[in-house]
């Protein structure tokens, strides 16, 4: 009994390895990445993004296969392109991945005071703008993709800026996959599949989380981790990478569509914001 016991351990640590190793290799040998120096002459404002894409992918698409499209919004202090790990992962899976630099030298600092959203209100509808733009940019490049089904991900105030994009962009977006942001409300609409990482130490702001129940009810996977805030980008241990990755590759390859509305119980909709942006 204890040699089969072993032999299991054995096996299923194997398995791990493999695939940590298939990211390895896919990292090293098959992702295609590509930074872009962009400026928007309208705003008078540089946008860079960094692309990642799979050269698989891109195979694909001589024989009609449209890749995804998936855009990473960093954390606040944290650069674009330090979300490796994860745009490895969306890459690997078929996404054409673009990470994108929201804050530059010389921006305003984050606002504390102010309603709604902590006073940050510009700050968002400045990144719905640099999406909006990259997305023109990169269309331009790479017309022959979906651009009908975004996925959209970000760290801490990138989670914020990727659940407002949502917001206000749903019939493009079917997927949101946030790392401990804290100000913006998760949407209850179950129009976008939601997968959500919340760390130990950080609180949201009240009302942003929404309870389990809720979450339930809504189609809301989250993950509660003993990880730290600051460890979720490429500057994090090792372990906490490892396990982002692992559920983040099973997230995106459970392609199930959003809960419909007649599927999901009645839900209380106090969270509900209304995302209209100001003029």
């Amino acid at each position: 009994m204890k040699r089969r016991t072993r032999l299991l351990s054995l096996g299923i640590a194997a398995v791990a390895a493999a695939v940590v190793g298939g990211y390895i290799f896919a990292a090293k040998f098959d992702v295609r990445e590509e930074s872009l120096a962009l400026h928007d002459a309208s705003r008078d404002r540089d946008v860079p993004v960094e692309i990642s894409i799979s050269r698989r992918a891109e195979l694909k698409k001589m024989f009609g296969f449209k890749p995804r499209v998936a855009i990473v919004n960093h954390g606040y202090t944290v650069n674009h392109n330090e979300y490796k790990f994860l745009a490895n992962v969306l890459a690997t899976q078929g996404y054409l991945v673009a990470s994108i630099q929201h804050d530059l030298p010389g921006d305003a600092p984050l606002s504390q005071v102010g309603f709604p959203f902590v006073g940050r209100m510009p700050m968002y509808e400045r990144g719905v703008k640099n999406i909006f733009f990259a997305l023109d940019e990169v269309k331009r490049r790479y017309p022959d993709l979906d651009y009908t089904k975004l996925t959209m991900l970000g760290h801490s105030n990138g989670g914020d800026i990727s659940m407002f994009f949502a917001g206000h962009n749903p019939e493009i977006v079917t997927k949101i996959v946030t790392l401990d942001n804290l100000r913006v409300p998760f949407l209850m609409s179950g129009k976008s599949r939601i997968l959500s990482f919340r760390s130990k130490d950080w609180k949201p702001d009240p009302g942003v989380v929404p309870t389990d129940e809720m979450c339930d009810d809504a189609g809301i996977e989250l993950v509660k981790t003993e990880f730290q805030h600051v460890d979720m980008s490429d500057r994090g241990p090792e372990t906490v990478k490892e396990s982002i990755k692992a559920k983040l590759a099973r997230f995106l390859a459970d392609d199930k569509p959003a809960k419909k509305p007649a599927e999901r119980k009645p839900t209380d909709n106090r969270l509900s914001v209304n995302y209209m942006p100001s003029n």
